[in-house]
């Protein structure tokens, strides 16, 4: 079973499953496929992380493959305006130019790339080459430009209208989204053939061009051509680490989540502050969730996110025959990363410099050669009769929407379709929103405790974050995804 937020993603994946891969050769494929499928949201030019569930080791493993800000960075060349706050997903001072969310200048070291070839290493069974095509072969065919595409690149087209090669893709004209006319016979493509050549280089040469190669060499060349720091040995340098994960114990469940600089220990924070009641009760979960927020902006670095902005990050969760799991989420960080093209290889780049505070002497100040901050949360919970993957997009809102899905699955007994389909709230900024679905005596709880926002649930924008899970119970597995998302779908390798 394979759960993503587009539909195309979840066919290759399936179909990798159908032909004998495992849950790693799966989310290898799924990965890079999603990079052209949704590249705004992610792709090579970004990084993420992931956690995995060997079932024949009954054992979990993460690996982190996050960004890092490039060795050359000079702090000194992101001055502060004084001049109120960035209007992206994080509410920092102002930076002069924007330049550590717009641009070259705000290119992180990616580490996608990395940590897919760390997870083929250790434990895929197909070759590399096989598990790339798909991507391959759907950027050269272009993905199509659809009225969900064009809806979210209107929401970036100013900016992406700041670079010439970004814009010849995405925008006609310089100022359009590219999409069909409501009457058009032949659905409208994007040019991809810039990323088909380079997943074609990746296919052939190997992982390590990326890093010591020749897409090295031209991204350095794009990126520094623009004005960005990244070099030569900060690519050569990287590396994506397997790590132990955070466990923790609920009731009959084991949780797996990731360690350090993810949403990982805000996760096991939440838990440890939440009782086990038996049942779901939405209000303590609030409190709990507040007291873990609060918790991690002291401790870990504020990373505040308004509400207003889009899902910038792609998740997908995969389980196979044999009950082997995989959650992983990966981001460019804002919608369309920095807005910048590396024209050379046609990959869209990170904006993974605007997870750092740019005023100094906070915990998360931003530094040369340092990992960010990442809002990820990618967790597996083991159970008796099997266990579920999980995870979500959505930037500060995916912790609490991992948080509150186990804790229906895990507390509350629901099943994995109960659970989606249940409203949520979200705690990841000052006011508390709420499903409007929720029953009017909750709503009054929670506007007793906090102050608080109902809101409908729509397609656009999302107002809690878009999560994607599998779960395997006695053998049988399932899949869900976020019910407001046009392009997401779970799919069976028997639908392929």
């Amino acid at each position: 079973m394979v759960a993503t937020q587009h539909s195309q993603a979840s066919r290759v994946g399936a179909q990798v499953l159908k032909d004998g891969g495992d849950a790693v050769d799966a989310a290898i494929a799924v990965g890079f496929a999603l990079g052209v499928v949704e590249p705004w949201m992610s792709g090579p030019g970004g990084g993420g992380a992931m956690l995995i569930w060997r079932e024949d080791e009954q054992k979990a493993y993460a690996l982190n493959f996050g960004m890092v800000s490039p060795a050359a960075l000079d702090p000194a060349d992101y001055p502060l305006t004084g001049q109120g706050r960035v209007s992206d997903l994080f509410p920092w001072p102002s930076v002069e130019d924007d330049r550590n969310v717009v641009g070259a200048t705000a290119i992180a070291i990616p580490g996608m790339v990395a940590g897919m070839e760390a997870a083929h290493r250790r434990f895929a069974t197909m070759p590399w080459g096989d598990l790339l095509a798909p991507a391959r072969d759907i950027a050269r065919a272009g993905p199509l430009a659809d009225w969900y595409s064009a809806l979210l690149t209107t929401s970036s087209a100013r900016l992406i209208a700041q670079d010439p090669d970004l814009a010849a893709i995405f925008l006609e004209d310089g100022t359009w989204p590219r999409i069909g006319g409501w009457t058009a016979t032949r659905q409208q493509r994007l040019d991809f053939s810039g990323m088909a050549a380079t997943l074609d280089r990746l296919i052939e040469a190997g992982a390590r061009d990326f890093y010591e190669g020749d897409i090295a060499a031209a991204l350095v060349a794009d990126v520094q051509g623009k004005g960005g720091s990244l070099s030569r040995d900060d690519l050569r340098n990287y590396v994506a680490a397997f790590h132990e994960p955070l466990g923790l114990d609920r009731g009959a469940a084991r949780i797996h989540a990731m360690p350090g600089l993810t949403a990982g220990p805000t996760l096991a924070d939440y838990f440890a502050r939440l009782p086990v009641s038996g049942h779901l009760d939405v209000p303590a979960m609030a409190d709990a969730l507040f007291g873990a927020y609060e918790h991690r902006l002291a401790t870990m670095g504020h990373d505040g996110e308004t509400h207003g902005s889009p899902a910038c990050t792609s998740h997908f969760s995969i389980v196979d025959r044999h009950g082997n799991m995989v959650a992983l989420t990966q981001t460019l960080l804002s919608i369309f990363g920095s807005r910048t093209l590396s024209q050379s290889t046609g990959l869209l780049m990170n904006n993974g410099i605007m997870w750092f505070d740019p005023e100094p002497g906070k915990p998360n100040s931003l530094a040369p050669g340092k990992p960010c901050l990442m809002n990820i949360c990618p967790t597996i919970v083991r159970e008796p009769s099997g266990g579920f993957a999980v995870g979500a997009s959505g930037g500060r809102k995916i912790m609490g929407a991992v948080a509150q899905l186990a804790t229906m699955m895990t507390d509350a007994g629901m099943s994995l379709e109960e659970a989606f389909h249940h409203p949520r709230i979200d705690c990841s900024g000052e006011v508390l929103i709420a499903d409007a679905a929720l029953p009017r005596e909750v709503l009054e709880t929670l506007s007793a405790g906090h102050r608080t926002e109902a809101r409908p649930n729509m397609t656009y924008p999302f107002a809690w974050a878009c999560p994607s899970a599998v779960h395997r119970i006695d053998g049988r597995n399932a899949g869900c995804t976020e019910v407001m998302s046009p392009w997401a779908d779970a799919l069976r390798e028997d639908d392929v």
